[in-house]
């Protein structure tokens, strides 16, 4: 709360917030990749980003929230709490069996849920800012390459409610930006399974299995 705010910021926070509660989609800087956000329990708002993407409806959406103590609400945690904030906030996405607080329209075919906790203010700020969780896609066209600026989706604008511009993230040279977040599967004691390795793979390998001694899976 002690941070400087930057002019405009509070404002644009109120705006994505309220475009979110009247059910709209908006796209958004994160720390690894643009993103498109809805509430995650307005399940007219999750069908929207699956029909804005043109994605197989199999896919699951990843949630966000603004803090590590929310989590609990929204998923069944097995590992120790200092694990979740050692990896959170940052470029994972830890996937947990979800609780029956989640809307059940939102993946409703699997009993898991991925979880992210961007190291991005403006993003934690307005998952703060909402009711319940956000649900977060990149804002791309499924099977096309991640985006690091606002121009880049601009093919999806028309359908979006309101766009924060953050400017670029990351080098927009660089292939590695664009891998997005490291995806780890924790929903089984003891163990750990890397659905996607992302941009965050050996420091995120490195604290799951050298400082918990959690043991890798395969795939």
């Amino acid at each position: 709360a002690d941070r400087p705010c930057p002019a405009g910021w509070r404002e644009a926070v109120s705006a994505a917030a309220g475009a979110l509660q009247a059910g709209g989609l908006v796209g958004l800087p994160t720390d690894t990749v643009y993103g498109v956000a809805c509430l995650a329990q307005d399940s007219g708002a999750v069908r929207s980003i699956y029909s804005l993407k043109g994605r197989n409806g199999e896919k699951p959406l990843a949630i966000c929230l603004g803090d590590v103590e929310r989590l609990y609400r929204y998923c069944q945690v097995n590992v120790p709490d200092q694990l979740l904030r050692d990896l959170l906030p940052g470029p994972v996405t830890l996937v947990l069996k979800r609780s029956e607080e989640l809307n059940k329209d939102l993946n409703p075919f699997t009993p898991l849920v991925g979880v992210r906790i961007p190291n991005h203010p403006f993003v934690r700020d307005l998952a703060r800012a909402c009711s319940g969780p956000l649900a977060l896609t990149s804002a791309n066209i499924s099977c096309q390459a991640s985006t690091l600026t606002v121009s880049e989706f601009q093919d999806l604008w028309p359908q979006l409610s309101l766009i924060i511009d953050g400017g670029p993230i990351g080098d927009i040279q660089s292939p590695e930006c664009r891998l997005g977040s490291t995806v780890v599967d924790l929903s089984v004691s003891g163990k750990f399974t890397i659905i996607r390795p992302g941009c965050a793979l050996t420091s995120t390998v490195e604290i799951l299995r050298q400082r918990y001694g959690l043991t890798p899976e395969p795939p």
